[in-house]
């Protein structure tokens, strides 16, 4: 009988502890046809498409051990983006983090999108997706790149080897965010900056002049929510930015942000691009429409006279099929030292 009870106790802790242990699997499937300016028209996509697992374990006395994980992949070829070769990929693309959660916030080891990076995307029309009508990847950073020592292709707005930490929600208003980079060599190309083609300032490989960091802080009360944010990456390339955004009515959510790059350590000419943006959403029924316009001027070039001012113009339309489904058209007009018409339908689905 002991032995009975015994044995239905440690079960009950075990079943307990499985309980309170749970692990996510999820993803983003989208497609979409588009024609740009000068080029045929193909299957292309709005969002980065993705598959991910992110886990939690309850260790008791509020503390919870946390990660996640994501892949990146194409849809149209049903392969997983550039993971080998010259231009070789993480297959991690998107995140790889683990690490703790607890009263004191959340501390994240591994690779992820930078405090600033990830504050960003609620202050832009598109959300942050990668759309060729967004914002997020060009003039909402002044054409800034968080990881310039990464292999080519690779994402542009994140540390790799580095160290994450958010607080709690303060006062139910602010919060701090903070990502801290390791000077480690990331395989990066060679980068041509003040130096030559035969002896350029950061030859292959190149371990980062100084350690990457990059601060956040934002506020958020009803309607309102603000945020300001400072990065500097590992060739000392400095961003900061401030934005807010304004919600009159519960459809109607209005936005804006401000943004100065300083590539002053590794570029001679034009350093400075200032870059500015206005936004909105709008739910109408079923549907959302986006809107933006934003300028950047002017976009450093790395030497290139023909430095011009980029106007850009962008209008989408999401129509909810579903809770996790949702068709969508986006047409923008980008004026720099060209034109650049673009145009896309696509579909979109989270699982």
């Amino acid at each position: 009988m002991k032995k009975s009870l015994v044995a239905l106790a440690l079960m009950g802790v075990f079943a307990g502890a499985y309980a309170q242990s749970s692990v996510t699997i999820y993803g983003t499937v989208d497609a979409g046809i588009s024609k740009r300016t000068g080029t045929t028209t193909m299957v292309g996509k709005r969002d980065n498409n993705k598959l991910g697992f992110k886990g939690v374990e309850d260790l008791g006395s509020g503390l919870k051990a946390i990660f996640q994980l994501e892949i990146r992949y194409e849809p149209d070829t049903g392969t997983i983006e550039n993971t080998s070769g010259a231009n070789s990929r993480p297959l991690f693309q998107g995140q790889s983090r683990v690490g703790l959660q607890g009263d004191f916030g959340t501390v994240r080891l591994g690779r992820g999108l930078t405090a600033f990076q990830e504050t960003s995307t609620a202050f832009e029309p598109w959300s942050g997706m990668p759309a060729i009508a967004g914002y997020q990847t060009d003039l909402q950073v002044a054409g800034y790149t968080s990881d310039p020592l990464s292999q080519l292709g690779n994402s542009n707005n994140r540390f790799s080897n580095a160290v994450f930490y958010n607080t709690p929600v303060i006062a139910d208003i602010f919060q701090f965010n903070a990502t801290v980079s390791a000077k480690e060599a990331n395989n990066n190309p060679v980068i041509i900056g003040k130096g030559t083609a035969a002896a350029p300032q950061f030859p292959a490989n190149t371990a980062p002049l100084t350690t990457a960091y990059s601060l956040s802080a934002t506020a958020t009360s009803g309607p309102f929510a603000a945020y300001a944010a400072y990065e500097k990456n590992a060739i000392e390339t400095k961003l900061w930015s401030v934005g807010a955004s304004f919600k009159p009515v519960n459809d109607l959510k209005l936005m804006g942000s401000y943004q100065k790059q300083d590539q002053a350590s590794s570029t001679l000419i034009n350093p400075i691009t200032k870059a500015w943006l206005l936004g909105a959403n709008y739910t109408v029924g079923a549907g959302l429409v986006r809107f933006g316009y934003g300028q950047k001027t002017p976009d450093n070039s790395l030497g290139n006279p023909a430095l011009a001012k980029t106007k850009q113009t962008s209008v989408g339309y999401d129509y909810n099929l579903s809770a996790r489904t949702y068709l969508y058209v986006d047409a923008s007009n980008k004026k720099a030292a060209t034109t650049l018409n673009f145009y896309s339908l696509g579909i979109h689905h989270n699982f």
